[in-house]
């Protein structure tokens, strides 16, 4: 018994042998029997730390044997593993080991133990000191896992985090690039007040090291620096220094150099590219990886070229990106194209022609989120060339794997690729998805078929009607629906739709369906034999109804059935009101009845005047046809976010937004800060007085000026800007004075509709106090619309944005045409 004791090793400190798989083979690592909770690390280095290094901790534990299998339920219960004071002393013992310190590869594996402990959540910041002790060790992974500690745990200890700041402060001169560049990252990270005095004199060093891996740091580092320091003064010198460093020879340096200026002048309107920097950043172009291609290719917007032959220069360097591999890049330079070329429509014809293959070739990507992209700019470019991909409606066709969102898009392109050529493929395939079993898919593909059957009616309501054979409730409902549209922008097609209704009302259960229905046999109604006797079924379940929307419907209907087939609707017209004036709780659906009851009261020649209005109403913005585009109206939104978010709802989303400098030629001010007034060429001025930045104008929500204040400001002032804008059609004032209201511009005074000549008076406000107020004048319909803009401050460049955001609001749903 004595000698099996003696042959066991102490309990205090037992070794591990670790094997040649863990990467160090033949080193003996201590394990230390208190601390059951740790694990034998093997000595290589962090790559990376792995997603599910938890569990695996978990099951290291719970296949170990000996005291941690023994330990007591009720001590674990008490005192958890993570964060346990236990397992601190243990970490903390371990730090401080002269023994372990002499040996790099078992201080490492105790520094990546309090890393992992930090990542799942426990509390280590009683280290704190041990840590900055282990940052001064001259292995490189530790000093970077150690960085990670320090800056995550410095804003909770500033004091003790100063000792970290020497520690880095002194790595900043250290031989190695690799430590200076570290160090450098880690002093900029450290989010402290007060730490712009101890990062100042390593920033300016290392923008000037002769090592680019530590330049790169440096510059993403004034960056971060002057985002710490809030509103205050932009260091003209440190300006100078990064305008210097875009012709440094390392690429990614140039490229993080925009994107440093872009962030510290983002309130001058960012990073200013004159002649020189726009020709050097060209002629660097071929040193840049993918993605400095595309971000120089995003600055070099914001160049307009002084001449023709300048333009075509610029364009010939950049042609060979049409063809690049990676698509942000083709995206990038065909908006750059597209912008620079807008004065020569034929170039701009010929570049998208030219950027279809890569086009075709993302929206078949095996990437959802850049199929999706695609698919989104090509319905952008068919706005303006109809028949562009026309040939190729193949490519289109959706997948069995393919998400709902991307099969919803390809359908919508396949409306407008729709010809006389490929319509019967197309409707054949459209048929196919009608029955698929994804109710959303099925009835996307049945108001799909129904947008081509405004071309094609005869083929399009012959399948449409064929539907209606399989009795199926959400076919049936989306067909229905379709037809009520179809109906009312094509009247020749009323006959063969009535033809088709009869059995309908015995599927349908949802509400759009039965409110299609109603208003076909409403509008509809003497050409479809039975239907009265439809509408009295819908009327004798009107209490159990629990649509209010088809309960009103439902009134409009039978008014006007009444007035073609009095006999038939008199009695359920009476039983109908009686019941929404009496009994109906919902107060929509009782006014409505009251309204109608009371017209009925003043004699069938009022109702008559009141309800049998045009059976089509061309003016109808959601059934429009709509014109080709031309390809300036959208050029500047290309490869953004507005024709994934579609441009009504992108300026909702960005018009709370603070401005953010457009990368299509940004105001580029002299604020009068030191070292920045000689940054701002003549040409980006020029640029400013025909294409303002919009993102710069931030209107606020409510004026309180008063009609006769309005008077007095308007005859006051000079007028300081007059357009005249192409107009189609007749105004719509409620529609005008909405989408204004949208961009905080404030309706003072309006004519009437039909009223010749038409005017209107409008004011906006914006942050700074400058007042706009403007005056509408239409003379007569397909005339030109007067504008009148007058400002209480001259401001040239507000004046400019302000006229951006109102020909944009009123041209979005008024009619007008650029």
């Amino acid at each position: 018994m004595c000698d099996r004791k003696n042959s066991r090793a102490p309990p205090a400190r037992r070794t591990l042998q670790k094997s040649t798989a863990m990467g160090v083979p033949g080193i003996t690592v201590p394990f230390m029997a208190p601390g059951c909770g740790e694990r034998a690390d093997d000595g290589n280095a962090p790559a990376a730390f792995p997603p599910n290094s938890a569990r695996g901790t978990a099951h290291a534990r719970e296949g170990r044997g000996g005291a941690c299998a023994v330990r007591g339920g009720a001590e674990r219960a008490a005192m958890p593993y993570l964060g346990g004071e236990e397992a601190l002393r243990d970490l903390r013992r371990a730090l401080s080991n002269p023994h372990v310190q002499a040996e790099p590869l078992r201080y490492r594996a105790a520094v990546l133990r309090v890393i992992r402990l930090m990542t799942q959540g426990a509390d280590v910041s009683g280290l704190f000191a041990e840590m900055v002790k282990a940052g001064a060790a001259a292995d490189v992974v530790q000093k970077k896992l150690v960085q990670l500690y320090v800056c995550a745990h410095a804003p909770r200890m500033p004091r003790l985090a100063l000792l970290a700041v020497n520690t880095l402060r002194r790595d900043c001169a250290d031989p190695s690039p690799a430590v200076r560049g570290l160090a450098l990252r880690g002093l900029c990270d450290l989010r402290m007040p007060g730490m712009q005095e101890y990062v100042q004199q390593p920033l300016l060093s290392g923008l000037r090291d002769r090592a680019s891996y530590v330049r790169r740091i440096a510059v993403l580092g004034c960056a971060k620096v002057h985002r710490l320091q809030g509103d205050a003064e932009v260091d003209g010198a440190l300006v100078n220094e990064l305008y210097s460093l875009l012709r440094d020879q390392d690429p990614i340096v140039v490229v993080n150099c925009l994107r440093a200026l872009e962030e510290i002048l983002k309130k001058e309107g960012g990073v200013v590219i004159n002649k020189p920097i726009a020709h050097h950043l060209l002629n660097r172009m071929a040193d840049l990886d993918q993605w400095g291609q595309s971000e120089v290719l995003a600055f070099l917007l914001r160049y307009r070229p002084r001449s023709e032959e300048e333009l075509f220069n610029i364009l010939s360097l950049l042609d060979g990106y049409l063809k690049s591999s990676s698509p942000s890049v083709v995206m990038a330079a065909t908006k750059l194209f597209l912008v620079l070329a807008r004065e020569y429509p034929h170039v701009q014809a010929d570049v998208l022609v030219r950027v279809k293959g890569p086009l075709l070739a993302a929206c078949t990507s095996e990437s959802r989120e850049l199929c999706f992209t695609a698919l989104c700019h090509v319905r952008q470019i068919l706005s303006s060339l109809p028949g562009h991909f026309s040939s190729h409606y193949k490519k289109f066709f959706c997948s069995y794997s393919e998400p709902h969102y991307i099969k919803c898009q390809k359908m919508e392109v396949l409306c407008e690729l729709v010809n006389d050529e490929n319509v019967q493929q197309v409707l054949e395939e459209l048929k196919g998805y009608c029955t698929d079993i994804s109710v959303e898919l099925a009835q996307g593909a049945i108001s799909a078929i129904g947008s081509i059957a405004r071309t094609y009616t005869e083929q399009c309501v012959g399948i449409l009607t064929e539907l209606l054979g399989l009795q199926q409730e959400h076919i049936t409902s989306a067909v229905v629906q379709a037809f009520r549209d179809l109906v009312w922008l094509c009247p020749q097609c009323t006959d063969a739709v009535c033809q088709a209704l009869p059995g309908c009302e015995d599927i349908i259960q949802d509400s759009e369906g039965k409110q299609a229905l109603i208003w076909l046999l409403g509008a509809h109604g003497e050409k479809v034999p039975n239907a009265p006797y439809v509408l009295e079924d819908f009327v004798e379940n009107v209490k159990t109804e629990v649509f209010p929307a088809v309960k009103m419907e439902l009134l409009t209907a039978l008014v006007r059935l009444f007035l073609s087939r009095p006999a038939e609707c008199q009695d359920m017209l009476g039983r109908l009101l009686y019941h929404c004036i009496e009994e109906e709780k919902d107060m929509s659906v009782r006014d409505r009845g009251l309204f109608y009851y009371r017209l009925l009261q003043s004699g069938v020649d009022e109702v008559k005047r009141v309800l049998c209005s045009p059976k089509s109403d061309p003016s109808l913005g959601l059934l429009e046809d709509q014109t080709e585009q031309p390809v300036n109206t959208w050029a500047s939104e290309f490869n953004t976010l507005a024709p994934i978010y579609g441009k009504a709802r992108w300026a909702l989303v960005t018009a709370h937004q603070p401005g953010e400098p457009c990368y299509a030629f940004s105001p580029c001010t002299d604020s009068g800060n030191r070292g920045t007034g000689s940054l701002i060429s003549e040409g980006s001025k020029e640029v400013l007085k025909v294409h303002p930045d919009t993102g710069s104008l931030t209107l606020i929500p409510d004026v309180a000026l008063t009609a006769e204040q309005f008077e007095k400001t308007w005859l006051s002032l000079d007028i300081s800007c007059q357009q005249s804008l192409p107009w189609v059609g007749t105004v719509h004032p409620d529609t005008i004075q909405t989408a204004l209201h949208v961009v905080h511009i404030q309706t003072i005074a309006m004519s009437k509709a039909g009223v010749q000549p038409w005017k209107a008076y409008f004011t906006a406000q914006d942050d700074s106090g400058c007042l706009f107020l403007t005056e509408l004048l239409l003379e007569a319909e397909d005339s030109g619309m007067q504008v009148a803009v007058k400002q209480s401050e001259a401001k040239p460049e507000a004046l400019q944005a302000f006229m951006s955001v109102f020909r944009t609001a009123v041209g979005a749903v008024a009619g007008l045409r650029s």
